[in-house]
């Protein structure tokens, strides 16, 4: 028989305490967040039904962006054991520069309609991790303001050919002139795609008070509190313009645009020069040609043509292809450093991530972005681990592959 006893108040007290109290409701909610799922769940809270299905959804019936995260859970990696892992490096070069990890924050528009702190607080989070930010030609806050609010960091700019080629020329050579260090043509935007969430939500650029709006509005009083009492939302180099996105994309965008148009910005641009949305080898090795220093495989984050090839899939074909002669990278569907892992295993010199910071940024703000890179680098820094590799430039050779 067992022994029983009165446990004493010495056994018992450490067993009811609880964790160290952090000061801040903000901090607490989101050190309670273990992965960028849950950083999603608190954002969903936290924003307009609207906000949130603008940054959460895809085009179409989102088949693109199921296919993306399908493809990541199709990843099977082949660790190697009895490994010294205690020390392990995440950290590589892009674009010839220093990054912590294989990660580039990706451009994403109306980035202040997520939090009114917008592209100045993800910047401040990206110099602080170590890895560049590329602010949208979309975004809320000029390259001026940027590089003024945010000086630290590696700052890149995104540009869409406008049918107004004198405009684009004067935001290049902005951009130039505030420091920016690289130039991200986006390619895969000719027209708008069909984003039915945004349709349904009645989701226009700025946000309009409708009866809908302003009963949401009672749900997330903080949000709109802080939409009006902070600097007007708006596109910080489209201030003439007012209406949905795909409006937008439809009256100012180059439908027209073509390689001549790369090449002729190619001469414009000194700096390093990466071309975004590429899902071909034919388009990626066109764009090398044409003088592309990168080349992202991107389908926008499933936003644009419904039923696109699957970055993550396409990546290998495209790596081979382009054979060092440009560096290679990944969006679409990366919510993991385990992902970032994947991707860099497939051939990726790095991945862009858009969503998981916004995730963030809606949960949080600035210290929401700051708690989604450390989520990714701390799975990141797991993954390697238990892969056993110790360096970033280990994961491909024959770690990863697509079951």
């Amino acid at each position: 028989m067992t022994e029983r006893r009165v446990p004493r108040w010495s056994q018992l007290r450490p067993l009811l305490q609880g964790p160290p109290r952090v000061a801040g409701a903000t901090t607490r909610r989101l050190q309670r967040a273990a992965s960028i799922e849950d950083l999603r769940a608190q954002a969903r809270h936290r924003v307009p039904r609207a906000v949130f299905d603008y940054t959460d959804g895809g085009a179409g019936r989102e088949v693109s962006m199921r296919r993306s995260r399908e493809a990541f859970d199709r990843v099977e990696f082949a660790p190697s054991t009895l490994r010294d892992v205690s020390s392990v490096d995440t950290s590589t070069t892009v674009l010839g520069g220093p990054a912590a990890m294989p990660i580039v924050l990706a451009p994403t528009g109306f980035t202040r309609m997520m939090h009114h702190e917008g592209e100045v607080a993800v910047a401040r989070a990206a110099a602080r991790a170590g890895v560049p930010y590329a602010l949208s030609t979309m975004g809320t806050t000029s390259v001026e303001a940027l590089a003024e609010r945010a000086p630290a960091g590696r700052r890149w700019f995104q540009l869409y050919l406008w049918r107004d080629r004198a405009a684009s020329t004067a935001l290049v050579h902005r951009a130039a002139s505030a420091g920016y260090e690289a130039l991200v043509l986006t390619v895969d935007t000719p027209v708008g795609g069909l984003r039915l969430r945004d349709v349904r939500n009645g989701m226009t650029i700025p946000p309009r008070l409708t009866a809908k709006t302003v009963l949401d509005g009672a749900r997330h009083p903080s949000w709109w509190v802080n939409l009006l009492t902070t600097e007007p939302l708006e596109f910080a180099s489209l201030r003439f313009f007012s209406g949905t996105v795909s409006d937008l994309v439809g009256h100012v965008f180059d439908p027209t645009a073509t390689l001549a148009d790369l090449r002729w910005l190619r001469e414009q641009w000194a700096g390093p020069l990466v071309v975004k949305g590429v899902v071909t080898v034919d388009d990626a090795l066109a764009s090398v040609d044409a003088g592309a220093d990168a080349v992202v495989v991107s389908n926008h984050g499933g936003r644009q043509l419904d039923r696109a090839a699957t970055p993550l899939e396409v990546l290998p074909d495209v790596v081979a292809a382009v054979d060092g002669r440009a560096e290679v990278y990944v969006d679409g569907g990366v919510l993991s450093g385990a992902d970032v892992a994947a991707a860099v295993g497939l051939g990726a010199r790095a991945v862009l991530v858009g969503r998981a910071y916004l995730y963030g940024l809606m949960a949080g703000g600035e210290a929401g972005v700051d708690r989604a890179l450390a989520i990714l680098r701390r799975e990141l820094l797991t993954t390697m681990q238990l892969i056993g590799v110790t360096s970033v430039g280990e994961l491909a050779k024959g770690r990863v592959r697509l079951r």
